[in-house]
């Protein structure tokens, strides 16, 4: 994509702030914001002087609700922040990567998440599936176990009817803060695995049900099978499902069970009041830890963006975004000083530097960070 010259920047700062861009003109205003261009850009407007043109930014304020870096509150904060973007946005970006601060050297060192995970069998040994070479890393009774080249795991049946009559063994997958995985179960089920999360399961399904034990978060694609439901067990609750894809988000921190429905149909349990809910596609069950069960229509693209490689923030706390930042990148958050609840919209790669996300926080001017190491401090 060409980059944006001076003239075509200010007309798409004008439709900007008009709300007319069109997504092709927002994925241009956004690189050239992403700093993709070879230097400075000076964005003053069509024959407006910086004073006349932050002038008529303020008085459009109200209008500028498209900017995916503003909290939706406080619009003093956002003012002088579109304010500096307007004047120096790009000088200041420019210098900064030309002449980095300590803290942003020691954020450079801060890697992003990678395929990593833990295959514990049931015997107890685990094997580091990052470093196992790809084709078959162990065999159980009447199942063998493969790494394909894409580095999902496979279960395969081996033994044929002999295999019915072995004993049912339990494996899990941990993967740990840092790291995913991708799982095909001996069903043919496919699940895909967020970081610091688990899943327990049986190396063969049998009987009238196919149940499996989910910490923390994963998307599941559901094999078929009319004659056994499958089930999966989480914080709190039971999900029932024949066939469909959905993602479950059930990490103990965040105090709540989220259930979105892609396609398909659910009936999700509240373990502790028995109650139970049917799912339409696009709709997610919230469930808290008092077993209060609601139901919401969401933008299921926004749920599952972990798994094709981003973060979608829509309107969420900097503690839940931090929270995710704190697994995928594997450091330590603390807050220091009064953090006001700004809800954040941010929408970004997960194999950026954090470094990055945190500047596009930071540059509402309406929270800080210092990186020590692998501890980052929020502050106001």
């Amino acid at each position: 994509m060409n980059e944006p010259n001076k003239e075509e920047l200010n007309h798409l700062a004008d439709k900007w702030l008009r709300g007319e861009l069109t997504p092709l003109e927002k994925e241009k205003l956004d690189k050239w914001y992403n700093l993709d261009t070879d230097g400075p850009v000076d964005w003053i407007g069509n024959n407006e002087t910086e004073a006349e043109l932050g002038q008529r930014l303020l008085n459009n304020i109200n209008k500028a609700k498209r900017f995916s870096l503003l909290p939706k509150r406080n619009w003093k904060i956002a003012a002088a922040a579109i304010l500096l973007m307007t004047l120096s946005l790009s000088l200041y970006f420019y210098l900064a990567e030309q002449n980095p601060g300590p803290e942003d050297t020691i954020a450079n060192v801060i890697y992003p998440g990678r395929n990593k995970a833990v295959l514990v069998l049931a015997n107890g040994e685990k094997i580091n599936l990052t470093d196992a070479l790809n084709g078959k890393i162990a065999t159980q009774p009447g199942v063998s176990i493969t790494k394909n080249v894409n580095g999902q795991l496979v279960y395969n049946i081996e033994g044929g009817n002999q295999a019915k009559n072995t004993v049912i063994q339990y494996n899990t997958i941990e993967a740990p803060a840092g790291g995913q995985w991708q799982v095909k179960l001996p069903d043919g089920s496919i699940v895909f695995l967020n970081a610091l999360s688990s899943i327990t399961y049986p190396t063969r399904f049998v009987g009238h049900e196919r149940k499996v034990q989910l910490k923390g978060e994963a998307y599941f694609e559901i094999a078929h099978n009319k004659a056994m439901p499958f089930k999966v067990e989480s914080f709190g609750q039971t999900v029932e499902v024949l066939g469909t894809h959905f993602n479950i988000m059930a990490y103990a921190d965040e105090g709540v069970t989220k259930t979105t429905l892609i396609e398909g149909s659910v009936k999700l349990s509240d373990l502790k009041s028995k109650h139970s809910n049917v799912l339409k596609p696009g709709e997610q069950a919230v469930l808290n830890a008092s077993g209060n069960l609601s139901v919401i229509q969401v933008n299921t693209d926004k749920v599952v963006a972990w798994k094709n490689g981003k973060f979608a923030f829509d309107n969420e706390s900097i503690e839940v975004i931090m929270r995710n930042l704190a697994r995928w990148y594997n450091v330590e958050v603390v807050y220091k000083g009064d953090i006001k609840d700004l809800p954040f919209t941010i929408s970004i790669s997960r194999y950026d530097n954090i470094s990055k996300i945190l500047d596009k926080i930071s540059f509402t001017q309406a929270l800080h960070f210092k990186v020590e190491g692998r501890r980052i401090t929020v502050m106001p």
